[in-house]
C-alpha cells in the first residue's frame, strides 16, 4: 500500500480528483467488475473522469482490467466495453478469536474469503497468575496468527491490517480495564501492539461486538436492525446493534452483563456452558443414587457437552437442566429487550449449536416476563465462527476506512 500524502487544498482541482476518486473506489469495493457506463450510473462522474480514474487506481493497485462484457456474456454487437475489477487481493487482513480456551486466527482478501487459518487451545491462566502468564499469552496469540499466514502462504508484509477478539471490555485505545480480578488484563496484555509491532493496522475489540458484526452481515436490512448477539459460554456478554450500527462507548462497556447478578433468577453472568455443568454437578453430588446418563461420569467431570448430549437422549436431569437454562435465558431476553426495545436476539458463539432446545423453551418462558410479541429470539448459523469472521470483517472496514481517507488520486 501506498504511503499517505498530504491532503490537497480545499477547493483545488486535487481536492475534487481526490473525492471522486474515493466515490470510484468506494462503488467498486467488494463489488463485482463494472463498466465505465455503469459506473457513471452509479457515481454521476463523466466517462472521461472515470476513465481517468479506473486508470489511476489500476495503477495503485486497488482496481485491475477483467474481461470484457462480451467475453462474460453481456455484449453482442459493436466494440466491447472495458470492465472494472475491484482487486480483492490488493492487501490481506487477519482476524482473530482470542478465546480463554482456544485461539482462532483466520487470514482473509479483502472480501472477506478465508485463504488460511491456524486454531490452538490454550490453558485460561490462574486468577492470580503473574505478569510470565501475560507474556504467555502474548505468545500464544502471535504464535497462532504467524501459523495462519503459513497456512495461507503469505509473509507478513503482504497483510495491512488485524483485528483481535478477546473476552473483555476495551476502550478506544485497545486496552481492557481492570475487572474480574486480573482476568480481562490477562484475555488482553496489550495485544494491540502485536500488529502494530508488524506495522499492520491494528485493534482490539470484544468478542461479543464481534460476533455481533458478523451476524449483522447476514442480515437482509441490516441499517434497520436492533438486536444484541449474545455469547453463552463460560460468561454471558452481549454485541448490542441499534438502527444498524454497533453501539460504541469510550470505554467499551456496553454489554457487559455483570447487572445479572442483580436479576433474579438469573443471579449471575456465567454462561450457559458454565450452568449446565454447575447444576450438572450439584445434582449428581446431591444424589444419594444417581440415576441416568451422566450417573457413570464423576461429578466433578461432567462437561457441558456431557449434559447437552443428555439432553438429545432423553435424560431427566439433563431435561431439568435445559428447563432452568430456559428460565434464565427468558430473563435475559427480557432485561435485554426490555430495556433497549429490540427486534432480536441471536445467539451466538461456539455454544449456539447446542442451544435450540434451550431456546425454543426460552420463547415459551418469555411472556411471563416481557410482553413483546415481535421478538425473535433465533440460534445463529456462524457457530464457533461468529466471532473470527466478525473480526475478519472489522479488519477489512479499518483498510477500507484508511484508504478512502487518504489522497488516492494523483
Amino acid at each position: 500500500m501506498q504511503e499517505p500524502r498530504p491532503p490537497a487544498t480545499a477547493g483545488s482541482s486535487q481536492l475534487v480528483r481526490q473525492h471522486n476518486a474515493q466515490r470510484v473506489l468506494e462503488s467498486m469495493w467488494g463489488r463485482e467488475a463494472r463498466t465505465a457506463s455503469e459506473l457513471m450510473a452509479v457515481t454521476g462522474l463523466t466517462r472521461a473522469t472515470i476513465l481517468t480514474l479506473c486508470r489511476q487506481l489500476s495503477d495503485q493497485g486497488w482496481l485491475r482490467i477483467s474481461e470484457n462484457s462480451r467475453q462474460v456474456g453481456q455484449y453482442t454487437k459493436g466494440r466491447p466495453a472495458t470492465r472494472y475489477a475491484f482487486r480483492q487481493d490488493a492487501c490481506f487482513v487477519i482476524g482473530v478469536d482470542a478465546g480463554q480456551h482456544r485461539i482462532d486466527a483466520s487470514v482473509a482478501d479483502l472480501r472477506g474469503e478465508e485463504i488460511g487459518g491456524a486454531q490452538r487451545p490454550v490453558d485460561p491462566p490462574a486468577p492470580d497468575d503473574d505478569e510470565s502468564a501475560m507474556l504467555l499469552r502474548r505468545r500464544e496469540v502471535a504464535a497462532v496468527i504467524d501459523s495462519a499466514l503459513e497456512d495461507a502462504g503469505l509473509e507478513r508484509d503482504a497483510v495491512a491490517s488485524v483485528a483481535i477478539a478477546v473476552p473483555a471490555p476495551v476502550d478506544k485505545a485497545g486496552i481492557s480495564p481492570e475487572g474480574f480480578g486480573h482476568f480481562w488484563g490477562q484475555m488482553n496484555p496489550d495485544l494491540i501492539s502485536l500488529g502494530t509491532e508488524r506495522g499492520w493496522n491494528s485493534v482490539v475489540e470484544n468478542d461479543a461486538n464481534l460476533a455481533a458484526l458478523a451476524e449483522l452481515e447476514l442480515m437482509e436490512a441490516p441499517q434497520r436492525e436492533s438486536f444484541a448477539a449474545l455469547l453463552s459460554g463460560e460468561r454471558l456478554g452481549a454485541g448490542l446493534v441499534m438502527g444498524g450500527q454497533l453501539v460504541p462507548q469510550p470505554r467499551g462497556a456496553a454489554g457487559e452483563l455483570g447487572i445479572l447478578d442483580l436479576v433474579r433468577g438469573v443471579e449471575s453472568s456465567h454462561g450457559f456452558g458454565w450452568w449446565a455443568r454447575h447444576l450438572a454437578y450439584e445434582a449428581l453430588t446431591a444424589a444419594e443414587t444417581p440415576t441416568g446418563a451422566l450417573s457413570g461420569i464423576p461429578p466433578e467431570q461432567v462437561t457441558s457437552e456431557d449434559v447437552f448430549a443428555a439432553a438429545r437422549d432423553g435424560d431427566p436431569l439433563a431435561d431439568e437442566i435445559m428447563d432452568t437454562l430456559a428460565e434464565k435465558l427468558a430473563r435475559v431476553c427480557a432485561v435485554l429487550a426490555g430495556l433497549l426495545d429490540l427486534d432480536r436476539i441471536v445467539i451466538s458463539g461456539a455454544m449456539a449449536s447446542a442451544l435450540p432446545g434451550v431456546v425454543e423453551l426460552a420463547k415459551e418462558k418469555l411472556p411471563h416476563h416481557l410482553n413483546a410479541p415481535w421478538l425473535h429470539i433465533e440460534v445463529s448459523s456462524l457457530g464457533a465462527a461468529a466471532v473470527r469472521r466478525g473480526a475478519v470483517r472489522l479488519a477489512i472496514e479499518r483498510i477500507k476506512s484508511e484508504v478512502l481517507q487518504s489522497p488516492l488520486a494523483k
